[in-house]
Parts: C-alpha cells; sequence; structure tokens
C-alpha cells in the first residue's frame, strides 16, 4: 500500500510571488494588443498581418488537424506572402478573396471569417467560395506546402522517402499493425 503525504508540496509564497510578477506582464501585452502567436505576421512584405492570419485560419478549415500546430499551417501559408510581393494579380486575388470572405462572414454572422466561432460556419463560407480561383489556389498549394514538412510526417506515421533504403519491399511493406491478426 502506498502513503500519501497530505504536506503540500507547494509554497504559499513562491505561489504568490510568481502571481505578482506575471499578472502585470500579461496586463501590459493584452492592453497593447501583442500577442505572442501574432509576431510572425508583422514582418509581412506585401500582406496585412490580418490577410496572413485569415490564410492560416483558412488553411486549418480546408485541411483541420487537430494533431498540428498552427506552426505549420503558418509556415504552409506564409510564402504567400512573398508570392505576392513579386506578382500584383496575386497580391490582388489573396486580398480579394480574403475581403469577400469577410463579407460572407460579416453577413452572415456579424463578425469577421477569423471570428466566427464555429468550424461549421467556417466552412460553410468556404464552401460558398470553392469555385473561386483563390479557394482553388490555397487549397491546391495547401496539399504540397501542408504536407510536404517534414516534420509533420511522423504526425501521420509516414516515414519519409524508402527509395534511399532499398524501396517499401523492405521498409514497412507488411508493418501492417492495424488490421486485426488472422
Amino acid at each position: 500500500m502506498r502513503e500519501v503525504d497530505p504536506r503540500s508540496k507547494y509554497d504559499r509564497r513562491v505561489f504568490l510571488k510568481g502571481a505578482a510578477a506575471t499578472v502585470p506582464a500579461v496586463a501590459v501585452a493584452t492592453s497593447t494588443g501583442l500577442g505572442v502567436t501574432d509576431a510572425w505576421a508583422e514582418d509581412a512584405k506585401a500582406l496585412s498581418p490580418a490577410t496572413l492570419k485569415t490564410l492560416v485560419k483558412v488553411a486549418r478549415d480546408i485541411y483541420p488537424h487537430d494533431i498540428l500546430a498552427d506552426r505549420y499551417y503558418i509556415v504552409a501559408v506564409k510564402p504567400w506572402d512573398g508570392k505576392a510581393a513579386e506578382d500584383a494579380a496575386v497580391k490582388s486575388m489573396i486580398n480579394d478573396g480574403v475581403a469577400r470572405l469577410d463579407q460572407d462572414a460579416r453577413d452572415r454572422h456579424k463578425v469577421a471569417y477569423i471570428d466566427v466561432p464555429w468550424e461549421a460556419d467556417r466552412v460553410a463560407l468556404l464552401q460558398g467560395i470553392e469555385r473561386t480561383a483563390f479557394f482553388t489556389a490555397i487549397r491546391s498549394d495547401l496539399v504540397v506546402s501542408l504536407y510536404n514538412q517534414k516534420e509533420v510526417w511522423p504526425k501521420f506515421g509516414y516515414e519519409g522517402s524508402s527509395a534511399e533504403h532499398g524501396g517499401y519491399i523492405n521498409r514497412g511493406f507488411s508493418d501492417i499493425d492495424w488490421l486485426p491478426k488472422a
């Protein structure tokens, strides 16, 4: 039988000191509107930070994976800023597509697309624009830019190329562990 020590392992003074230091820092960060997670969008060349954040939300809604952190979607979407800087037509397509999404969201939900709280509602908005050049370009680019990140592969159980290891016959061909044993 295991004995449990009834004494607390945490010191109240240490907790209060930490809380006293944390509360002002959080208050300053939230009052200035700065978020650690939004810093990546601030160095955009051609697109606004709001547009890039909306693109990340669109990417997450097109290819939703709860096991993937936002950073993978950011890496997938970030090159659109460079493409928009090089080509005015791309910049216009992205800005017009995000503007239409935001307008559709305001018409239906009274908030911008990124602020629509339910994924199903955002997906319905995306279904309304799925035949546009904006949606087609973003969706087809995401297939490569999201799933071709080597850091993402292990999360889906993909071990990478097998050609340099003799092919799949020698590396994983009969490693099926999800079928019942006969």
